[in-house]
């Protein structure tokens, strides 16, 4: 080994064990990114990052959150789950316009650090139930009514017991579930809702340098100066169910997938509508199981759907269709009405409406053309031939042969007819025709 080498491997030795400090020091934060509802998928996403940072040694999971709402079951999983991580969880609202609505508050309010960026908002976390009622309660006292006021107080309690947790404004949590209060960054920070504002990740981490933040098992001090960010993205099947955990989408593909078997029912033998149909509703079957849906909802459907199919043969002049159509958008508007409390409602008028007038559309375009070609003389097999008017080959007497239409047909007649008189075919008879003399012939 030459001089130079062995002084390298010297100064490497001797460098060695600062290499290994620094990279020991090197610390990462992982990032999930939560920009739609709050349902099982979106909560199967968040636990698996909460231990996957566990796991991996990161110094913190970043949640940049942006949601209107959704389930309160995947709610709770997911508060459960970040009351019990033993890493700092931050939730950051984010981008700018961002909100944490609903559901989201709650997630928002259960983070070891609460941050939002400028133009955000929080709050609004009243209870909806899937038919879209909300947490104030009427004078009578009807099944629905206690229902809501049972789902308004456990969902106080609930978020009462977060903001204990976390030393957050109780008060405020209590108003944003019982009077549906919602805020601003800067008066959240005000509030004691979150515990800063931060125009981006960077300055968020430069903010929280240092800071002591209680998690299970302990205390952790963030370390985020120089961090790597790593995102932690959805895999395939989850990305899949939480594009299908929409009552928006799944409404859709249930009218998607109706049609396509209408389609299929009016048209037998195109087979493509048919197989989209079924395709469309198998998704639909999907979101069913993410989401609380209404069998009842699904049935009135269902029944809307062969009303207008019976429209095709029975002559109501449209009152079946218009009664089915009726059935599409009474369906449509309670296919989530579930006790289960949630924000994941159906959008009547800009979703629901314009699908079922489509289909309604369609579909009366079908049924005026079948209801043409059934009111229209037959053109094409024996039938047809039914008022032709023909010769006799033969006298008929009562049974001869006649000519009609380039062919000689076995016939019969009431009256005697004479060889080579003109006939008219009154009755197709299986393979014999009845004719008589023409009238004024």
């Amino acid at each position: 080994m030459s001089r130079r080498a062995r002084a390298a491997r010297i100064v490497l030795l001797a460098l060695l064990p600062w290499l290994l400090a620094a990279d020991a020091g090197a610390s990462h934060v992982n990032l999930v990114v939560i920009d739609g509802s709050i349902n099982p998928a979106s909560a199967d996403y968040l636990l698996k990052a909460i231990e996957t940072s566990e796991n991996d040694g990161a110094a913190a999971l970043l949640v940049e959150l942006d949601t209107p709402g959704g389930l309160l079951a995947a709610t709770k999983d997911i508060v459960q789950g970040m009351l019990g991580s033993s890493v700092p969880i931050i939730v950051y609202v984010a981008p700018a316009g961002a909100w944490a609505a609903s559901a989201g508050a709650f997630i928002t309010l259960a983070a070891n650090i609460a941050a939002m960026a400028p133009g955000t908002s929080i709050g609004a976390a009243s209870p909806i139930s899937a038919s879209g009622s909300g947490g104030e309660r009427e004078a009578d006292n009807t099944r629905s009514d206690v229902a809501s006021e049972k789902a308004e107080k456990f969902t106080i309690a609930f978020i009462e017991s977060i903001a204990k947790e976390r030393n957050r404004n109780v008060d405020w949590a209590m108003r944003a579930v019982r009077e549906a209060e919602a805020v601003g960054q800067d008066e959240a920070l005000e509030l004691g809702v979150i515990d800063l504002v931060a125009p981006s990740r960077e300055v968020l981490f430069e903010k929280l340098e240092g800071r002591e933040v209680k998690v299970a098992g302990g205390t952790r001090v963030l370390d985020l100066e120089g961090a790597e960010v790593r995102p932690i993205e959805m895999d395939g099947m989850t990305r899949l169910f939480n594009f299908l955990a929409s009552p928006d989408i799944a409404v859709l593909f249930v009218m998607a997938g109706l049609l396509g078997l209408y389609i299929e029912f009016n048209q037998p033998g195109m087979v493509l509508p048919g197989v989209a149909g079924v395709l469309c509703l198998i998704l639909a079957g999907f979101a069913f199981q993410i989401l609380p849906f209404s069998w009842v909802g699904l049935v009135v459907m269902l029944i809307g759907l062969a009303l207008v199919a019976a429209e095709v043969f029975f002559a109501t002049y449209g009152v079946l269709f218009a009664i089915g159509i009726a059935c599409f958008l009474l369906g449509g508007s309670t296919l989530f009405d579930m006790p289960e409390v949630s924000d994941l409602t159906v959008s009547f008028w800009s979703v629901l409406v314009p699908a079922v007038a489509g289909f309604a559309i369609f579909a009366g375009i079908v049924v005026v053309a079948i209801g043409r070609s059934m009111a229209r003389a037959q053109t094409a097999g024996v039938s047809e031939m039914v008022g032709m008017l023909g010769r006799s080959d033969t006298a008929l007497t009562p049974e001869g042969r006649i000519y009609v239409r380039g062919e000689y047909w076995n016939a019969t007649a009431d009256e005697t007819i004479g060889a080579g008189d003109p006939v008219e075919v009154v009755a197709v008879e299986g393979m014999r025709l009845r004719v008589r003399r023409p009238v004024g012939g």
